[in-house]
């Protein structure tokens, strides 16, 4: 058991391994325009759960964990996760880029649900989906985000009918233009550090070393904004050790 207002033990069990579903990436190419919309949405639903089991087993096997010291466990594991992911994109040119700038953003969302769930808000609300996408500045106001969720939810059937067409020979054309709009839609949820970041796939080498630079940067400036949005006003610090008397 950790001491009253400990940090959270490094061996914390935390899975940062989960990737977006096939069925979401699916639907984010097919209809790029709500791709943000979507992935919040399937957020919620999947790992939604998953953030708040996580914060429970922690809360059981480490009773006086401060919640400081939990959610800063929960930020490492997701940079460390985001840094090895954005240098082995760099690593591969132009189209890993576009499918590193959808598991950034993917573990940016689980990042910030985490979050919630370590500072008592439930993960599992639809209203952490609206969350996501003004905390990943995707929308600046709350009603704008849910105005754009209500109209994904609306399009989903049209998406899935989409999809099924993706890869055709009649298709390449127009899919080739959709994973650009999908390219700048997920960089503008990932950060615009991202945007820079597909910029520095030109550069041999450098890419690998901006990649993880840059997703880790991104993940950072997402969890001050997370934290300061559900950390309670009123939860005291961790409290810093006394020194010992002489």
């Amino acid at each position: 058991m950790t001491e009253p207002g400990a940090l959270a033990p490094a061996d914390a069990d935390l899975d940062v391994r989960d990737a977006p579903p096939p069925g979401l990436w699916q639907r984010m190419r097919a209809d790029p325009q709500y791709a943000p919309e979507y992935l919040a949405l399937e957020a919620v639903t999947r790992i939604g759960p998953q953030a708040a089991a996580w914060v429970a087993r922690m809360r059981t096997m480490y009773p006086t964990m401060h919640p400081d010291g939990l959610a800063q466990l929960a930020v490492k594991r997701f940079r460390r996760h985001a840094r090895f992911t954005g240098a082995v994109s760099g690593s591969v040119g132009l189209p890993g880029a576009i499918a590193d700038l959808a598991t950034l953003a993917w573990t940016q969302s689980r990042l910030v649900l985490h979050l919630a769930a370590v500072y008592g808000v439930d993960p599992t609300h639809p209203d952490r989906a609206t969350d996501l996408l003004v905390l990943q500045r995707v929308h600046k106001a709350t009603e704008a985000a849910r105005l754009a969720l209500g109209v994904a939810q609306g399009r989903e059937g049209v998406g899935a009918a989409l999809a099924k067409g993706v890869g055709t020979t009649a298709s390449r054309a127009p899919v080739g233009r959709a994973l650009g709009r999908l390219s700048w839609k997920l960089a503008q949820m990932a950060g615009m550090r991202a945007v820079r970041k597909v910029a520095a796939k030109a550069i041999p080498f450098a890419a690998i070393i901006f990649g993880a630079w840059a997703n880790s940067s991104t993940v950072n400036d997402l969890a001050s904004r997370a934290i300061n949005r559900y950390r309670p006003p009123a939860l005291t610090a961790v409290p810093h050790p006394r020194p010992a008397s002489r």
